[in-house]
């Protein structure tokens, strides 16, 4: 299970980057916070 989270949050990460890069500033700002909690590494949702 914390394998799939980790898998997860750097999906999550990659693409907040990449929409910062397309000027989805927002979008991306969000999909970045929503990696970090996610992450076995950060205050995941599901523990």
């Amino acid at each position: 299970m914390e394998f799939l989270l980790w898998i997860l949050a750097v999906v999550l990460v990659v693409a907040g980057v990449l929409a910062l890069f397309r000027r989805q500033v927002l979008w991306g700002i969000v999909l970045i916070i929503i990696g970090f909690l996610v992450g076995p590494g950060g205050v995941s949702i599901f523990t």
